[in-house]
C-alpha cells in the first residue's frame, strides 16, 4: 500500500513537472533591441541576455601609446627643425644627436624597442621618468629628455664620445664597471654605427673604436657648456 502510494505521487510530480515546461517553452519568443542586445519574452516577463565577455585572445594589448593619433604626426622637416632647436638649446652638436635619433628608432617617433625602450630617442620607462618626461611618444620631449641626458653623459665623461654613447645604450653602470665600451656585442656595435653615422661616414669602420673620438667641451660667457667635435 505503501509502496502504491509512492508511486502515485512520483508520477502526479512528474506530470506537473512536464505541464509547467510545456508552456514555458511555447510561449517564449525573443527579439534583439536598438542596442542589439536579444531579448527574451515569456509571458510579460522581459529578459535582457547580457553582453558575452570578450574574447582575451582579441583584444588589443596597447604598447604605451596611440602614435597613430593626429597630434602625434609631424613631418621630417618638422622633426629636423625640433631637433636643431633642442640641440642647440642644450650645447650638444646637432649632428650627433641626429646620428643617436637615426641609430636608436630611424625616426620613428612611435618606436617600442623589445626591451621597451620609446619613441625618437629610445628612452627607457625609468630613464624617462627621471627625465619628467610624461609621454615619451611626444617627439618634443623625447627629443629634449634624449638630448639632455646624451648632453649628462658627455658631461660625466669628459666629452668622451665612445663611453658617452656606450653609457646610452648599456647604461653608466656597465661603462663604469668596464672602464670603457663595455665588451658587450649590441654596444660595441652600436657605437660604432653612431660614431660613423656622425663623422659622415657609409658603413662601420673596423677601428672605429681603436682611439677616443673626443667631443669638445667648453664653458661659454653666460656658464652653459657646449659640445661639439671641433
Amino acid at each position: 500500500m505503501a509502496m502504491t502510494t509512492t508511486l502515485k505521487a512520483l508520477c502526479i510530480s512528474l506530470i506537473m513537472l512536464a505541464l509547467m515546461c510545456v508552456p514555458a517553452q511555447a510561449q517564449l519568443t525573443s527579439y534583439a533591441d536598438e542596442h542589439g542586445n536579444l531579448v527574451f519574452i515569456n509571458d510579460g516577463l522581459t529578459v535582457h541576455k547580457p553582453d558575452p565577455a570578450p574574447d582575451p585572445a582579441s583584444r588589443a594589448t596597447p604598447v604605451a601609446s596611440s602614435p597613430g593619433s593626429p597630434a602625434r604626426r609631424t613631418t621630417p622637416e618638422e622633426l629636423d627643425r625640433l631637433v636643431q632647436q633642442t640641440a642647440e638649446k642644450h650645447r650638444v652638436d646637432p649632428q650627433l644627436v641626429r646620428a643617436v635619433i637615426l641609430t636608436e628608432s630611424n625616426w620613428n617617433s612611435a618606436a617600442v624597442s623589445p626591451k621597451g625602450a620609446l619613441g625618437l630617442m629610445q628612452l627607457v620607462p625609468g630613464t624617462a621618468q627621471e627625465l619628467g618626461v610624461a609621454d615619451a611618444f611626444d617627439p618634443a620631449q623625447n627629443v629634449d629628455a634624449g638630448v639632455r641626458y646624451l648632453a649628462m653623459l658627455l658631461d660625466r665623461y669628459n666629452g668622451d664620445l665612445h663611453r658617452a654613447l656606450a653609457a646610452y645604450n648599456a647604461g653608466p653602470g656597465a661603462v663604469d664597471r668596464s672602464g670603457g665600451v663595455p665588451r658587450f656585442r649590441e654596444t660595441r656595435n652600436y657605437v660604432q654605427k653612431v660614431t660613423s653615422t656622425y663623422l659622415g661616414g657609409s658603413g662601420r669602420h673596423p677601428g672605429a673604436m681603436a682611439t677616443p673620438i673626443p667631443i669638445y667641451r667648453s664653458v661659454e660667457a653666460d656658464g652653459r657648456v657646449v659640445f661639439r667635435n671641433e
